[in-house]
This record gives structure tokens, C-alpha cells and sequence, in this order.
């Protein structure tokens, strides 16, 4: 049952030769698992069809068994990525309804049950949570100390900046030093596009060097 649909099973196929390009280029790799069959955001988190009327822990094991199956063949291939998504942009949750926000203890089981998946086959790889709160340091704050107090574990957080939902650059700025002291793991802006300069300096002069990257 952990098989998702053809055209999701094609899509990775098609990371992975990405994979092998970017890695014989000499760059390093950062893998989202969006666990839906098209792009998911803040607003869309499908379930896969495939996933569809599976009971909850049937669910969350073939989260972790899809998990594996990926990040076996990335590794297979000689292209093991350093740091991967669990979820993308998932402030709302993921894997709707089963993983929305408004369940946050089976939301944090699911993300359990896919750092587990990577960590089995890479216990040393870095997983970041990204969620799409760049200027939001109320929310961001809220989601993290929900997923925090329910054993969710990861290295590191990871953010949206996009100024017309997450509000000016001094929002940015404030959460993300927030952010940094608050719970002490670095801070990746993995996603913007305006004001690309200044939100790099603003990432790579944050205290203590917990600014990681930027990713436009």
C-alpha cells in the first residue's frame, strides 16, 4: 500500500536524474518530500490518491516505507542528499485531512514517521522543517512549540519569504533572530524570490552564524 501513483512514482524518477546532473556538477543536494501528487503549499497538502482510505496507521507506515524507498534510491545511485525536507511549507500540515494543523498529534506522528524513513537510511543527513511563516514570528513560534512538545525532532528550520503574504523585510529580519536565540537550530530561507540581496544579508548576519542559506 505504500506505492503513490504512477505519475508521482515518474516525478521522482525524473529527481533522480536531476540528482545525478546536479551532483556530477559538484553541488550538493537538498530533497523535498512533498508526500502529494502535485505540488503542495500552504494552501494544497492532497493526500495520494494512492494513500486515499488507508486507516491512520496504515498511513503512517507507508509514509515511512515510501520515505525509505526514495531516499534508498538516491543513495543507490551515488547521490545521497545532505538535507532533506519532510513536508513542504507545512504551517497548515500535510497529507490532508489526516495531517492538518488542526490535529497537531497526528500531524507530528506523521512527520515522525518520515524522519524516520531518511534516518534509516541516513542517520547523519540533515532534515529540515520548512514552513511558509518568513515575517510570521506569532505562527512560526505556535507551530514549532506544538511539533517541539510532541517529540517532533529535526536540524533545522527552514522558512518562506515571499513579502506579499510574509509581510516586510524587518518582519523577516525579527523572526528569524527570534527564531535563532528561541530554539538555537540554524535558519534556512528556503524559499523567496523578491529582494534577493537583502535577504541573504539578512540570513548570513544573523548571531552565532545560524543563518545556513538561502535558496531563490
Amino acid at each position: 500500500m505504500d506505492t503513490p501513483p504512477e505519475k508521482t512514482i515518474v516525478d521522482w524518477k525524473k529527481t533522480l536524474a536531476l540528482a545525478k546532473r546536479v551532483h556530477e556538477a559538484g553541488f550538493k543536494i537538498l530533497l523535498y518530500f512533498h508526500y502529494s501528487d502535485t505540488w503542495a503549499d500552504p494552501q494544497k497538502q492532497f493526500k495520494p490518491k494512492a494513500w486515499e482510505g488507508l486507516d491512520f496507521a496504515t498511513l503512517t507506515d507507508s509514509v515511512t516505507s515510501y520515505t525509505i524507498r526514495v531516499m534508498n534510491a538516491f543513495k543507490n545511485q551515488g547521490t545521497a542528499p545532505q538535507m532533506v525536507q519532510v513536508g513542504n511549507e507545512i504551517n497548515h500540515g500535510m497529507i490532508w485531512p489526516d495531517g492538518h494543523i488542526s490535529n497537531p498529534d497526528q500531524l507530528a506522528q506523521l512527520l515522525k514517521t518520515g524522519i524516520k524513513g531518511v534516518k534509516t537510511v541516513d542517520p547523519q543527513v540533515s532534515v529540515m522543517k520548512h514552513i511558509a511563516l518568513g515575517g510570521q514570528n506569532t505562527e512560526a513560534v505556535f507551530w514549532l512549540e506544538n511539533m517541539l512538545a510532541r517529540g517532533v525532532e529535526f536540524d533545522i528550520i527552514g522558512l518562506s519569504y515571499y513579502p506579499r503574504w510574509h509581510g516586510p523585510l524587518s518582519d523577516l529580519e525579527n523572526n528569524l533572530n527570534d527564531l535563532s536565540q528561541r530554539y538555537h537550530k540554524p535558519l534556512n530561507v528556503v524559499e523567496y524570490n523578491w529582494y534577493k540581496k537583502e535577504v541573504h544579508d539578512i540570513v548570513f548576519q544573523l548571531p552565532g552564524n545560524m543563518g545556513k542559506g538561502a535558496c531563490a
